[in-house]
């Protein structure tokens, strides 16, 4: 059954019609019930880690009473969603515009887990993953150590990975090529922007260590270069050594990859391989809690369906993710990627709201710029995040939720031109995520907390969280135009194949420019052949 058509969805729709009407349902008001705030709380405490971490998910300032929460685990259960979470465990294909599974929790899975009762090729996923993670482990401990260096015998101390070319320049500015390892990281080693960008970095490297005196091609790549890619055949076409080419499956979706060698080979190159063991060990603590604990007590089950309450039936469409921890200042960025359409897995377009818009800031830069308009502009639902072993502890003043009245500012005597600009209405829902600490174990459950986040949402609104054939159309329209482009500038062939408001304006602009410039270099060197003659 699809969920919009379930009794249970047309409850939620009437109880978000009140919430919008009803001042009794206000936070100001529901915050102050002592019992529905304490039934509005979920932990999770880790056998893992080593030691007594726990999870502490504060839900009671979202806009939900005990009543609406049993309504969508209701319809969870309406649209079969614990058979759903099974398949994505158990490694049916439900990525089915692909024909794959999903399996990116099998990435974490320690060697001595028994994944053979669950999937009956568990044991032999399992061997093929571990096997990859060795290779990986052997090899950053020979590059840290200085066993594997450099064409020149110098230690590999600087990385660089699919460095975009405009910023290649700043990149390599102050690098010496004779102590840098460029990671390729490549599914198909046929992407064209990737595969620029890796023959820039190889011509650099070549370039920079031919001036030191080192000329053997083979050797400097076999040295400086690594990749991570399936396809182990382009790969070593380009000259890597097939030791350092690190594979992973097509059942690692590209938003879900930073578990497997994608993610792996650089940052152990970074952070050291033990150091991304404990990531995984930490993702795959909420792997086990997010496949077995019930539903009432499942973080990211529970996260999952106040995103749907927020987006589809209280019509936010926004979401800020607020970590208050300056290590975390790119987590936002990277959840933005992993919550993506609005497309049923029928191929239809869903009749309701989904997928909300995600930004966010360590909460400190936040508080500063877009702070403010959550307090008096927008409603954006929120998700805080802190630590209770923080660095520097924040004592946050005012709440979001309770807002501050026209009735408080006369009381706390503000003087009447100013009572409308310190108005804050409040009634702005938000979540409180404190854990114990910030740490690779503690990073790596954040991730998958989010990845099963976009799990949950997909299994009930009926879409294929997994493949990614909008990021496939942005491949293939930059295709065109990269090649009309190269067409125009090199040979002056029209535009043609695109509507008239690409043609006519961006590249026939783009193309006009480069033309008049070429013309104008053309005439200055004639001019000047012409003077010296």
């Amino acid at each position: 059954m699809k969920c919009s058509e379930s009794p249970q969805w047309m409850a939620l729709a009437s109880a978000a019609a009140s919430f919008r009407s009803d001042d009794k349902l206000n936070l100001r008001h529901l915050c102050s019930d002592s019992s529905r705030c304490a039934g509005l709380v979920a932990t999770h405490a880790s056998a893992a880690g080593g030691d007594d971490r726990m999870i502490m998910l504060d839900y009671s300032r979202q806009q939900v009473t005990g009543e609406t929460m049993e309504l969508l685990y209701d319809l969870a259960d309406r649209v079969g969603f614990r058979d759903r979470r099974n398949e994505m465990r158990t490694g049916v294909k439900i990525n089915s515009t692909e024909g794959r599974s999903v399996l990116h929790h099998a990435l974490r899975m320690p060697r001595t887990y028994d994944y053979s009762r669950m999937n009956p090729d568990g044991a032999k996923i399992l061997s093929e993953v571990h096997a990859v993670r060795d290779a990986i482990d052997s090899f950053v401990g020979k590059v840290r150590s200085g066993e594997h260096g450099g064409a020149t015998g110098k230690p590999l101390k600087s990385f660089l990975a699919n460095v975009d070319p405009v910023d290649f320049k700043l990149c390599t500015s102050d690098l010496d090529p004779a102590e840098t390892l460029i990671i390729i990281i490549s599914k198909t080693f046929t992407t064209a922007e990737t595969m620029l960008n890796a023959r820039t970095a190889r011509k650099w490297l070549l370039d920079g260590l031919a001036d030191q005196g080192v000329t053997d091609e083979q050797d400097v790549i076999a040295k400086h270069v690594c990749a991570v890619s399936t396809a182990i055949s382009k790969a070593t076409d380009f000259g890597i050594d097939e030791s350092n080419v690190f594979g992973f499956w097509n059942w690692v979706g590209g938003r879900f990859s930073v578990c497997s060698a994608v993610g792996l080979v650089p940052l152990s190159l970074q952070y050291s391989y033990d150091v991304m063991s404990s990531f995984l060990d930490g993702a795959h603590d909420i792997d086990e809690h997010f496949f077995d604990a019930p539903l009432r007590e499942n973080i990211p089950v529970i996260l999952g369906l106040l995103g749907i309450w927020n987006s589809t039936f209280m019509g936010y469409s926004t979401r800020a993710l607020l970590p208050y921890s300056q290590a975390l200042r790119r987590f936002p960025a990277h959840i933005q990627q992993v919550d993506m359409e609005r497309v049923a897995i029928d191929g239809t377009t869903l009749p309701f709201p989904s997928g909300e818009i995600n930004f966010g800031e360590p909460g400190t830069n936040g508080q500063h710029s877009f702070y403010q308009l959550m307090h008096q502009g927008r409603v954006v639902p929120a998700d805080f995040i802190g630590f209770m072993e923080s660095q520097a502890p924040v004592d946050l003043e005012g709440d979001p939720g309770d807002g501050k009245t026209l009735q408080d500012l006369v009381a706390e005597g503000v003087g009447e031109a100013l009572r409308p600009h310190k108005v804050f209405p409040g009634n702005r829902p938000s979540s409180s995520m404190l854990m114990t600490r910030l740490d690779a174990f503690a990073v790596g459950q954040l991730l998958a907390i989010y990845e099963h986040r976009t799990a949950v949402q997909g299994f009930i609104w009926g879409i294929n969280s997994f493949d990614q054939w909008g990021v496939e159309l942005g491949k293939v329209l930059a295709k065109q135009v990269r090649a009309q482009l190269n067409a125009s500038r090199k040979s002056g062939a029209s535009v043609q194949g695109f509507n008239s408001s690409t043609s006519e304006h961006l590249i026939s602009s783009y193309v006009a420019f480069h033309y008049f410039r070429r013309f104008a270099q053309f005439s200055r060197v004639r001019y000047t052949a012409d003077v010296q003659w």
